[in-house]
């Protein structure tokens, strides 16, 4: 067998099916057309609702029903755009349980609820003379290539999808700002839009790159009282569950202390969070946007068809299109209107005409249809300058169509006051195609005033301060160190330990000069030469006195927390095998004793010193030389005549 020939062709196959699988989810199931911000079921979806609109609401399994004859993906998916389209809150009028965007509750069964056009869609969405329609899936219907939208769609509701290589996540705006906005394109002045979420919240927008970039939502948290916090809106893409299950589990790792937590939501977000015992809010709330999903992080990436073809974008690209868009559409529009008043103005004209002059009569003596056509074409030549354009066969026939009872009961003053209101209209669409920028302002200002309204910002644009983690973080660990085995660690169990977080670094000082710095860890094996270990602080100062095995002699140095790479061993001082820390210390101020080796020639076999005394410098820098003799022993000493040195123990650590 020809493995080649057999398969070649099978590989040829799957490459092609692919393309093709891949062009119709990107076109037809995932990525929304710029044109009107609509995918192609939330587009049958409406058109459906078109059809079928009659002012009441309809049963949403009726509507799911009729969309099928359109859509041929089932009807759960129908079921659930049309519920993410009605929660949107602009297209669709509900009536029942839709569900609820803050909790996550689904909708109830389809054939519980009902759903109509909103006003807002009537006015913005539908026009037959700008519609371009072709054949359903199974040909025996007729659906929209596109919506003649008038607004910004795309951006008013945001979409998101996910294709074959490649997905979009775009947000929703305020209704308002978007209006303003393309009033401002089409006077040619500068503007900015920023997102606006149905869950309110807060947004840092700094990152926002006009679609794409990057943005940082959160909760609004509120403090009730000193051991309550109570959270009334909520970030976008979450809900009260999420979010509560975010903060549980956080609790259960010890990130934060909480008593309980309840959700009390309803028409509006409320969960009250009770603190733990010896846990007040004004601390607990940066925690909570540290660890939970009280602040999180959105990539929009604003992806649309344009042209038949996926393309990345801005958010002004769009505006700008869109209002390109309803100039166009608001011309064409007038120009349609125009073009019926004058046939309407023509019609009328002939049948005052044809009445008032009674050309009717000459016709009484034909004997034949077509020389009645005859008779009538000859008889309005004379009044061919007052009419709009020449006199057609089938507008003959309109006029032959007209009965004897209708021209007896004819009222000239009617039919002229009729003529001047047609003309008087024609006179204000010429006037307002003469300016189509102006009369465009004039319709989003219009729209503005009927439904700004409805529509108020709900999320609020702040800059947030960014919550360091380690700040932030409950100190629930215990690492002790135990000398005998050398383990160190959050599971050794010792006498000597100190408390941290699991987002703190540990600074390691050795006996013999070698430092580190490391994560927190569960138990690690570091040997029993450890001199100092504690959790590391910028502004922490460390006072030592080593012993060069080299000179045999002592130095001195102060330096404060230095900088490093995680598990890299340094050094304070040369390696030498007699090299060794005789003293090391944290204290800011106070003052040491030295002990030097004995000397008959010496008065005293000690000297005093204070930190205060010497300058702060690197971590590199060698120290200051303290005597030409040898140094035996330091301690501590509090510089009254009747105190005792200390001795301080081996390991510096803190309980």
């Amino acid at each position: 067998m020809d493995f080649d020939s057999e398969y070649g062709g099978l590989h040829k196959l799957f490459d092609e099916n692919f393309l093709d699988y891949t062009a119709y989810v990107i076109r037809e199931r995932a990525i929304p057309d710029i044109v009107d911000g609509l995918k192609p079921v939330q587009r049958r979806i409406l058109q459906t609702l078109a059809n079928m609109d009659d002012g009441r609401f309809h049963k949403v399994a009726n509507v799911v029903g009729s969309t099928m004859k359109l859509h041929p993906h089932g009807d759960a998916s129908i079921f659930s755009a049309l519920v993410n389209l009605a929660n949107k809150g602009y297209l669709i009028d509900r009536q029942g349980n839709f569900g609820n965007i803050y909790t996550g509750d689904s909708a109830s069964a389809a054939r519980y609820i009902e759903c109509r056009l909103s006003p807002l869609a009537r006015e913005i969405l539908f026009n037959k003379d700008l519609t371009d329609f072709i054949d359903s899936y199974d040909g025996r219907m007729q659906e929209p290539l596109s919506l003649p939208a008038k607004l910004p769609m795309l951006l008013l509701q945001g979409a998101e999808g996910i294709a074959v290589g490649m997905a979009t996540k775009i947000m929703p705006h305020n209704f308002c700002e978007l209006l303003e906005a393309q009033i401002k394109i089409l006077k040619d002045e500068p503007f900015e839009i920023y997102p606006d979420f149905p869950q309110g919240g807060l947004v840092d927008v700094g990152g926002y790159s006009q679609g794409n970039g990057r943005i940082k939502c959160r909760a609004r948290l509120a403090e009730k009282n000193d051991k309550t916090i109570l959270i009334k809106e909520i970030p976008y893409a979450t809900t009260t569950q999420s979010l509560m299950e975010s903060i549980e589990k956080a609790a259960r790792q010890g990130k934060i202390k909480i008593q309980s937590i309840n959700d009390f939501t309803a028409e509006e977000v409320e969960i009250e969070i009770k603190l733990a015992r010896g846990v007040y809010a004004r601390d607990t709330v940066r925690a909570l946007y540290a660890f939970t999903d009280c602040e999180i992080s959105l990539s929009p990436n604003l992806t649309v068809i344009q042209d038949n073809q996926p393309v990345n974008i801005s958010v002004n690209e769009v505006l700008r299109f869109n209002t390109a868009k309803l100039v166009r559409d608001l011309q064409t529009e007038l120009e349609i209107e125009l073009d019926r008043l004058r046939e309407k103005l023509h019609a009328h004209l002939l049948e005052q005409i044809f009445i008032e002059e009674r050309l009717y009569k000459q016709i009484e003596e034909c004997k034949s249809y077509k020389l009645v056509v005859q008779t009538v074409d000859q008889a309005l030549k004379p009044f061919a300058d007052q009419l709009l354009r020449a006199v057609s066969k089938n507008d003959i026939e309109h006029l032959l169509e007209i009965r004897i009872k209708r021209i007896s009961r004819y009222d000239i003053n009617k039919k002229r006051k009729d003529i001047k209101e047609i003309r008087t209209k024609s006179k204000r669409v010429e006037k307002y195609l003469q300016d189509m920028v102006g009369y465009a302002v004039n319709y989003l200002e219009d729209l503005l005033k009927k439904y700004g309204s409805q529509f108020p910002r709900r999320t609020e644009i702040k800059s947030f301060r960014e919550v360091v983690v380690r700040k932030v973080a409950l100190s629930n660990l215990v690492v002790g160190y135990d000398p005998a085995s050398g383990f160190l660690g959050h599971h050794v169990k010792s006498e000597q330990f100190f408390s941290c977080s699991e987002y703190d670094r540990m600074l390691l000082i050795f006996k013999n000069g070698l430092y580190k710095i490391i994560n927190v860890v569960d138990k690690l094996f570091v040997g029993s030469e450890l001199l100092w270990v504690n959790k590391i602080k910028k502004k922490l100062v460390f006072n030592i006195i080593y012993r060069d095995g080299e000179e045999n002699l002592s130095y001195i140095k102060r330096f404060s927390a230095p900088k490093y790479i995680l598990n890299k061993e340094y050094r304070l001082f040369p390696e030498h095998k007699k090299s060794f820390i005789q003293f090391l210390t944290t204290e800011a101020d106070g003052q040491i004793r030295v002990y030097f080796a004995p000397s008959k020639r010496a008065k005293k076999n000690y000297a005093d010193l204070a930190w205060n005394d010497f300058l702060i410098k690197g971590v590199g820098a060698r120290g200051k030389r303290i005597s030409t003799r040898v140094v035996r022993r330091v301690a501590d000493w509090t510089g009254k005549k009747t105190a005792k040195p200390q001795v301080p123990p081996l390991f510096n650590l803190k309980k």
